[in-house]
Parts: C-alpha cells; sequence; structure tokens
C-alpha cells in the first residue's frame, strides 16, 4: 500500500503492477546546473532528471499522442504540472545549505517535460527565496524514503551558469553501501518518511567554494 501511495505521492502517476521487496522502485539519472546573478548571488537550481524506461512507461500509459511511439511537450504539460505540485512534500528532494545556515527554495519555475529513447526527462528550476551568496554553498539530492534512487550522469553532471570565474565546486557521488540492505525488510522502508535522515548516505553532494 504505501509504495502505491508513495509512487502516487511522488510522481502523480505509477503503480506498480506487482509487490517488490526491494528498494528504490524508482531510478533517475540527473544533471543540475547552480544558477548565479550579476552580482555573484546563487539565485537557483536547475535540473533535468531522466526516469528509468519502466516508470516512464508506466507514467505516459493513457496519454493520447498525435505521433506514435513519441509525446510532445504539450502532451506531457498536464503530467509535468502534476510531477511538480507532487515533489512539494519531499522539497523536491533538493537540500542547499549557504555557510552551514539551510537555504530555502520557492516553488518551482520553467518546468516541463520532454520524452526521447523511451524516457521521460523532467526539467524545472527551484529559486532561492533569496539570493545566496555564500563562501560555501552546499547542495544535497536525494529521496529521503529512498523510493526513488538519484545517480549524476557520468560525464559533466553539474555546471555553474554566471557564476564568478573564482568559483569552484565539487561533486560526491553516493557513499552508503547496499550489501546490508536485503537485512532491512519491508516494514523499515515503510516507516521512512519526508523527514527521515537514513537515506542521507545515498544523496548526491555538489559542493561550491567561492572567494
Amino acid at each position: 500500500m504505501r509504495r502505491s501511495i508513495t509512487c502516487a505521492i511522488v510522481f502523480g502517476c505509477v503503480l506498480a503492477a506487482n509487490p517488490a521487496a526491494a528498494h528504490p522502485h524508482v531510478w533517475v539519472t540527473m544533471r543540475s546546473e547552480l544558477i548565479y546573478g550579476p552580482d555573484g548571488a546563487a539565485t537557483g537550481i536547475r535540473h533535468a532528471w531522466t526516469f528509468d524506461d519502466l516508470f516512464s512507461s508506466y507514467a505516459t500509459q493513457g496519454i493520447k499522442q498525435k505521433k506514435k511511439g513519441t509525446f510532445s511537450r504539450e502532451e506531457l504539460a498536464p503530467l509535468a504540472q502534476v510531477n511538480v505540485s507532487s515533489l512539494k512534500e519531499y522539497g523536491y528532494f533538493t537540500r542547499a545549505n549557504a555557510d552551514g545556515k539551510r537555504a530555502a527554495f520557492n516553488e518551482p519555475i520553467d518546468y516541463w517535460l520532454d520524452y526521447g529513447q523511451g524516457a521521460l526527462t523532467l526539467h524545472f528550476t527551484l529559486p532561492f527565496k533569496a539570493p545566496v551568496k555564500a563562501r560555501n554553498l552546499s547542495v544535497d539530492i536525494y529521496d529521503p524514503t529512498w523510493f526513488v534512487d538519484f545517480g549524476f550522469v557520468d560525464k559533466n553532471p553539474v555546471a555553474l551558469v554566471g557564476a564568478p570565474p573564482q568559483c569552484k565546486f565539487t561533486v560526491q557521488r553516493p557513499t552508503g553501501s547496499t550489501t546490508t540492505l536485503g537485512l532491512a525488510g519491508e516494514d523499515f522502508f515503510n516507516s521512512l518518511t519526508s523527514s527521515s535522515t537514513w537515506a542521507a548516505q545515498f544523496a548526491n553532494k555538489v559542493s561550491v567554494q567561492c572567494p
């Protein structure tokens, strides 16, 4: 039950056909851009999340298409709206800290879905509530319930857009081990919520240092 509800909440559309005993259930490959204004302050984060083939197949069931085998941005617009609305409860799976203090986001803008090679990609921008000018800006991307597994693409996973030339960044991929997850039953995963911290070990981290 939780698996079906969570999937509906998180992305608004997918009910898995058969129960599964392992986590995660959805896989996302992503690229992210940190956007900066002319004054050198970070103004937001732009994400592009590509979902696995199985999820994409379920998500597009029933959507009318003018051209067989593909979907236009307009045809996917209602699904994109459901996606970004459903992600709010989970903080859009994105957490930022500026010089050790939490940096809050406004709701997403410039969001849309596209479809290619059998996969959906969700594009959206998370603006900071206030521009962030910090020596150390860190961003963590992960699902606290580990229903969704995030991973950066291998090549050019992150970019700084408009940042001062002295700013540098590093990317840290998840450090958690999955070797002992078989010992964790479904009840354990059912107990995880949007405020849980256990899955932070599977976070993708971006750290930006500016003078």
